[in-house]
C-alpha cells in the first residue's frame, strides 16, 4: 500500500520540479508509511526514503513502515534531515507549508544552509488523500458501522432527565467498547434551544421534553473517521419541529440523490440549499453541505458556496444541510457517501424518519 503512495508522492515531485519532500504533518507522515509514532518525519527523494525518529520508536518504526529506512535522527532531527539531503543531492526541499509555522521555517533555514533551498508546497499530500482506495473504504465502512450502531444503542438511552453531558459520555463508552480508538471529534449532544447551535458540544444541560436533540459524532477507527448526524425529538414534537425536520431530510435526500462525479462542490451544496431556500429558511443555513472526510474529520473537498474542486470517484464526503432558528432550536441529518463513477454510494446506513422518545 505504501509502496503505491510513495510512487505518486514522487510524481508530485517531480511535477513541483523539486528534489524531495519533508513531511512532517502526523497524518500525513502516517498515510505515506505507515508509522503512527508520536515523532518523527520522513524525507522522500526520487530514489530513497528515510523515516527520522528518536530512540523510543526504533524498534516499533521497521515494523511499520516497512518501505522506509528508518534512522535514529541527532538531538535537532533538522540536523540528521541535512546531513540526509546533502548526500542524496538534494538542491530543492519541499515542505508541508500549511503545516509549518514561521519560527520553524526560519529555524530550518538556518540549519540547512545555502546549499539546500526550502520549497513551499500546499497540500501535496493531502491531494493524494482525497481518493481512497479499497482498504481505506473497508476501514471507513467499519468506522460508519460503529457510528451507526451508536445511534442505535442511543434510541434506547436517551430520556428526559439526562445532562446532555451523560448522553456524550454514553456514546464515548459504547463506541470505544466495539473497537473504536477515540471518537471523531468533540462530540455534539446538542437539546432545546441549543440545537439551534451549528457545533454545540455537550453541556451541563438537562433534556428536557418536547424538544429537539441534535447528535453529530464519529469513531475514529484504525485511523479513519466517520461523521454521522440526526436529530430526534424527545416528547411530542410541535407542528414547527415536524416542519423544519422534513425540509431538512428532503434538502439532505435530494442532495444524495444527485450528487455524482463531475459535479463541483459548490453545485453539490446548491442542491440542498435551493430547497432550504425555497422554503424560506435560506438565512439559517450558514454552513457548506459538506465535507471531506478519511484520515481526519474535515478534508478535501467542500461541499460549499465556494467549493471549486470537482468531485470525482474515489473522493468521500458528508452530506449534512441544517436549519437553525435561535431560540427554537435546529435540525440536522448527515451522512457518509463515497463518490461512484455514476453517482455515489452510501456509508452510513442509520434511518432519517423522525425518531419520537417518549
Amino acid at each position: 500500500m505504501t509502496t503505491k503512495r510513495i510512487a505518486g508522492l514522487r510524481e508530485k515531485l517531480q511535477e513541483l520540479g523539486v528534489d524531495a519532500i519533508l513531511v512532517t504533518h502526523a497524518v500525513n507522515r502516517r498515510y505515506i508509511s505507515g508509522f503512527t509514532g508520536s515523532s518523527g518525519v520522513l524525507l522522500v527523494t526520487q530514489s530513497d526514503s528515510w523515516l527520522l525518529t528518536d530512540f523510543r520508536y526504533m524498534t516499533q518504526a521497521p515494523q511499520q513502515a516497512v518501505d522506509f529506512t528508518v534512522v535514529e535522527h541527532a538531538a535537532r532531527w533538522i540536523d540528521t534531515v541535512k546531513e540526509l539531503a546533502a548526500s542524496a543531492g538534494v538542491k530543492k526541499l519541499a515542505f508541508e507549508q500549511e503545516q509549518v509555522v514561521f519560527s520553524e521555517y526560519t529555524a530550518w533555514t538556518a540549519a540547512l544552509g545555502d546549499g539546500i533551498q526550502l520549497v513551499p508546497v500546499s497540500s501535496v499530500i493531502e491531494g493524494l488523500r482525497m481518493f481512497k482506495d479499497e482498504a481505506e473504504l473497508a476501514i471507513m465502512r467499519d468506522a460508519c458501522k460503529l457510528a451507526d450502531d451508536t445511534f442505535q444503542h442511543m434510541l434506547g438511552f436517551i430520556k428526559p432527565g439526562l445532562r446532555e453531558r451523560e448522553v456524550a459520555l454514553e456514546m464515548e463508552i459504547f463506541m470505544r467498547s466495539k473497537g473504536a480508538a477515540s471518537s471523531s471529534f468533540d462530540t455534539i449532544v446538542a437539546s432545546g434551544e441549543r440545537s439551534a447551535l451549528p457545533h454545540g458540544v455537550a453541556s451541563e444541560r438537562v433534556i428536557g421534553n418536547n424538544e429537539y436533540v441534535k447528535l453529530d459524532f464519529g469513531a475514529y477507527y484504525n485511523g479513519y473517521c466517520s461523521d454521522l448526524t440526526r436529530t430526534i425529538v424527545v416528547g411530542q414534537p410541535t407542528d414547527r419541529h415536524r416542519e423544519i425536520y422534513e425540509i431538512v431530510l428532503e434538502a439532505q435526500l435530494a442532495a444524495i440523490a444527485a450528487i455524482k462525479p463531475g459535479m463541483t462542490g459548490k453545485e453539490a451544496d446548491a442542491i440542498a440549499r435551493d430547497i432550504i431556500t425555497r422554503h424560506g429558511y435560506g438565512d439559517r443555513f450558514g454552513h457548506g453541505t459538506g465535507h471531506g472526510l478519511g484520515m481526519e474529520i474535515h478534508e478535501a473537498p467542500r461541499l460549499s458556496v465556494t467549493g471549486t474542486t470537482v468531485l470525482e470517484p474515489g473522493m468521500t464526503v458528508t452530506v449534512e444541510p441544517g436549519i437553525y432558528i435561535p431560540g427554537f432550536g435546529g435540525v440536522r441529518i448527515e451522512d457518509d457517501i463515497v463518490i461512484t463513477a455514476s453517482g455515489n454510494s452510501l456509508l452510513t446506513s442509520s434511518p432519517k424518519t423522525l425518531f419520537i422518545l417518549e
